[in-house]
């Protein structure tokens, strides 16, 4: 690239761009040597080693948000896959010993950035693969629309489409025909078997451009533990009676024999491109509405609205770990009082978890999901779990309403959504005066 001619400016397309390293959150780092120095570019879906061309999307002082147009030349760490790419997993391409270096480099100069703290390799634990590195998700979710991006150019058609959006845009999607290699094999292997059913109903698929249609998302939850999967299929209520549910019902059964746990089917008629709906908007077609899952010995039921960790082998390290901490902090701060907090609980793994804890005599739970909560709630009766309490709540809120918790509790376990705690939360936070606190974050 000749960075003396190249105009670093909104809209911009910089052509043969070499990406030379990953930075926190997975987006390829490049660098262009300028007059005042090294301008950085963050360019999403891109991988180290690769030379691509980029366009540049949001423009600051020092650096630029990039949107990845096209892979000039691949890197040479990337490897063939006996699955189909899919738009969210760019990093699959390389072997996992890189995946994992550059998860661990990227996530120490994060720290170091912010934190300021020198050394900080060496306040680093340890890195703790994931058990399964193919086929471990317990989650996806797959869309319909009449605009299909064809896998591996991008060009855009008409046609019906099930599978994957592309990446950094909300209209067209990515055809799953095979296995992808992060959930079900089986389910999968017959997603074209299932779209062509789709498609022969002669009902339209969701048009982004037009805000209507009629299938919208196959959404799908996986038990590790009992083999079995969950389903919702999200459909408008337009032309609803044309729509034999019971024969797409037929359809999964025909795939899954005795796997298929059960089958829930969502209207939603919003505009808003999201699978998500209140549970009023849902009806039971077959089975049941929710599946178990098991973790360190405890189950947990889990409904379609929940969130739960998605790599479940993975989570039972991630628990075992925080689990460890927070005794660790109890132990070095002399505390007596055993009480712990867990916020943003979800449907109470890691709280049914610290109660098991003979070590730990009470536990609090709040979460702002509802479902979540009830979901927590009837796991611990599943699991003879006593000691614990659950609060459908707003985290900021919740400790508003609830003063007499500052000074008495020994841990706080925090583990948010992906975008982190607002500052007046954490700042509640920290007003309790808890011994310690285990920050939990998995991305």
């Amino acid at each position: 690239m000749d960075t003396n001619t190249v105009k670093i400016k909104k809209g911009a397309i910089l052509e043969d761009v070499q990406i030379e390293d990953v930075a926190f959150g997975g987006e390829g780092l490049a660098k262009l040597k300028t007059e005042q120095g090294d301008y950085v570019l963050f360019v999403k879906n891109s991988l180290p080693g690769q030379i691509v061309n980029a366009k540049i999307i949001k423009k600051k002082k020092r650096f630029a948000k990039c949107k990845l147009v096209k892979v000039i030349q691949p890197s040479p760490d990337e490897i063939d896959l006996p699955y189909q790419p899919i738009p969210g997993a760019p990093f699959a391409r390389l072997p996992i010993e890189k995946q994992e270096q550059y998860k661990e480099s990227s996530t120490l100069e994060m720290f170091k950035r912010l934190s300021g703290v020198e050394g900080i390799k060496e306040l680093f634990e340890t890195y703790i693969s994931s058990p399964l590195v193919w086929h471990y998700r317990n989650k996806m979710e797959y869309s319909f629309s009449t605009l299909i991006s064809e896998l591996g150019t991008g060009e855009e058609s008409e046609g019906f489409a099930l599978g994957f959006k592309r990446r950094g845009q909300w209209w067209a999607v990515e055809n799953l025909e095979a296995d992808s290699g992060l959930f079900d094999a089986q389910f999968e292997g017959a997603m074209l078997k299932i779209r062509e059913y789709c498609e022969q109903t002669n009902l339209p698929p969701w048009n982004p451009a037009k805000s209507q249609g009629f299938f919208r998302f196959l959404v799908v939850r996986k038990s590790y533990v009992h083999d079995e999967l969950l389903f919702n299929l999200v459909t408008t209520s337009t032309d609803i009676n044309q729509f034999d549910k019971m024969a797409f019902v037929d359809l999964l059964k025909g795939i899954l024999g005795e796997r298929l746990a059960g089958v829930i089917h969502t209207i939603n008629d919003e505009i808003g491109d999201v699978a998500k709906q209140p549970a009023e908007q849902s009806t039971l077609l077959y089975g049941k509405e929710k599946i178990v899952e098991n973790v360190l010995g405890l189950d947990f039921e889990i409904s379609m609205q929940s969130f739960f960790q998605t790599n479940p082998k993975c989570a039972e390290q991630l628990y075992a770990k925080v689990i460890e901490y927070v005794r660790a902090g109890m132990e070095s701060s002399g505390t007596t009082n055993a009480v712990a907090m867990d916020l943003f609980c979800g449907t109470g793994t890691i709280a049914q978890l610290l109660a098991n804890d003979p070590n730990i005599d009470k536990v609090i739970g709040v979460d702002i999901v509802a479902e979540a909560i009830e979901d927590a709630k009837e796991n611990a009766k599943r699991n003879g779990i006593d000691g614990i309490q659950f609060y459908a709540a707003d985290v900021r809120k919740f400790l508003y309403d609830y003063p007499q918790y500052k000074g008495n509790i020994g841990t706080i376990v925090l583990d948010p959504p992906r975008g982190g705690i607002v500052p007046k939360a954490l700042l509640r936070i920290i007003e309790l005066e808890a011994k310690s606190i285990v920050y939990v974050s998995a991305t």
